[in-house]
């Protein structure tokens, strides 16, 4: 396949592939708009002007801020349905309808339930964003730029919440709103230009829709060999996949490459999902707001986005070179040790031991980086890799309602753990996670990079046949 690669790049170019990418991940950009939108607009609608005819509580901003989560794992499902019946062109377009249905319900009269209803579809939407987005792009892009082009939606998702922290704080409510309507209003029009995933039109019998789609995207003419080898190689795993008995869901657990895969995945996700820093990103002014340093709240979370940004930046210069695994496993462990370190911060403080102003400022900006450039890309490519067109959209779809569940919880039980045990406990409780998914990412996760799903399984059984294996 990396040969193929090479042979592509040769006579072919790539450029349809990322005009292609860029267009499938600005989904991101609405999901990035819409998890920026509680951190600026919490002081709006905690004040006496507030939208919804009366200033809203903690516990109502933080059940907001967590219902998309919630509302992402009924999403997942929803869209998983319409990726496997419809395709996934489709199914990308009807994240981009829930998400411009989420700002349509915000500019009517509102009131907390309204909110609520918004927010709803915001999660909707967002149940496909990191596992049908992925999924497409994997299907459309060739190996050796997969893990950069996979990697702009979160670039993506954080120019999005730059772009709110920016507006929001300066900008009018209703203003807002109708920029970042117009923003959806575009980007679902624009959608319907981007071709179905080669695979899936295979798997359909639409041979000659896959010809023109692989000819498009490789910047190659439909007659052209290596568009038929690509095509060919496509048709023998689909046959392959036909050829054996579906497994259900609970079957693929009898298989020890699978089931191995499937709870490293977990444990990664769960981790992803409670790592700490989507906390910081929606209760960004808050968290911030006890530094004694003389900057505004919401100039030190404008800095937030621009770290994440900066993160994935990074990431995206250096995934297809380093590897996943290592990249992983550094990004867990520098957030574990950067909540460790605001944790040790704020405890020392409210033991009245002088700590420095800057420190929480600047630990927090670390994890915001590495949380941009590692933690949130890398589980949801990795996880496109590592398991084959058979079982991937089951498996996907039960990993990615896991993340969610978890960032639910965590955005609706900081603010009450906090309450109660003080923030330097939950920083810990974060810290202890982070250690966790460091450790699985470095000694137990199989790199993906470049690899074939075959060396991926043989990796994953620690032998090189397995009686057990379809593969």
């Amino acid at each position: 396949m990396q040969n193929n690669c090479k042979k592509l790049e040769a006579k072919g170019h790539t450029r349809k592939q990322w005009a292609v990418a860029i267009l499938a991940n600005s989904t991101a950009l609405t999901y990035g708009l819409q998890c920026g939108w509680v951190s600026p607009m919490t002081k709006i609608l905690q004040s006496d002007e507030s939208p919804v005819g009366r200033p809203l509580s903690d516990s109502e901003i933080s059940l907001i801020a967590g219902i998309p989560s919630l509302a992402a794992i009924v999403g997942i499902p929803i869209l998983l349905y319409v990726v496997e019946t419809y395709g996934r062109k489709k199914a990308v377009i009807t994240m981009a309808l829930f998400q411009l249905i989420c700002w349509i319900i915000k500019l009517c009269p509102s009131n907390l339930y309204s909110l609520l209803v918004s927010r709803i579809f915001c999660g909707l939407g967002a149940g496909g964003c990191f596992n049908i987005v992925p999924m497409y792009i994997k299907e459309i892009s060739q190996d050796n730029i997969r893990g950069t082009l996979g990697s702009i939606f979160i670039l993506f998702q954080n120019v999005g919440i730059l772009t709110m922290y920016a507006i929001g704080g300066y900008l009018g409510y209703y203003t807002v709103l109708y920029l970042v309507t117009a923003i959806g209003v575009c980007i679902f029009v624009m959608l319907f230009q981007i071709p179905e995933s080669p695979s899936f039109l295979v798997n359909g019998g639409k041979l000659k829709e896959s010809f023109a789609a692989i000819a498009y995207l490789r910047g190659l003419q439909k007659d052209d060999k290596e568009v038929q080898n690509e095509i060919d190689s496509i048709k023998r795993e689909d046959d392959y996949y036909k050829s054996i008995p579906d497994i259900t869901f609970f079957g693929i657990f009898k298989y020890q490459a699978w089931r191995r895969g499937f709870l490293i995945m977990f444990i990664l996700v769960v981790a992803h999902g409670a790592n700490g820093v989507f906390s910081i990103i929606n209760y960004a002014s808050t968290v911030l707001k006890n530094s004694k340093m003389e900057i505004s709240p919401e100039l030190q979370s404008l800095a937030i986005p621009i770290f994440l940004t900066v993160g994935i930046v990074i990431t995206m210069t250096i995934v297809d070179r380093l590897g996943r695994k290592v990249l992983l496993g550094i990004a867990f462990a520098v957030s574990s040790l950067a909540f460790a370190t605001l944790a040790t911060n704020q405890l020392l403080s409210d033991c009245g031991w002088a700590t420095p102003n800057w420190l929480p400022i600047v630990v927090i900006l670390l994890a915001v980086c590495v949380y941009g450039g590692g933690v949130s890309p890398l589980p949801f490519i990795i996880m496109t890799e590592m398991f084959n067109f058979q079982i991937r959209a089951k498996l996907i779809g039960v990993l990615v309602a896991s993340a969610w569940l978890m960032t639910f919880v965590q955005l609706v039980s900081f603010t009450a753990v906090s309450n109660a045990l003080g923030v330097e406990m939950s920083f810990y409780m974060f810290c202890a996670i982070n250690l966790i998914g460091a450790m699985v990412a470095l000694f137990v996760l199989p790199e993906t990079a470049g690899r074939t799903v075959e060396q991926i399984e043989t990796k994953l059984r620690n032998e090189k046949n397995d009686k057990n294996s379809v593969i």
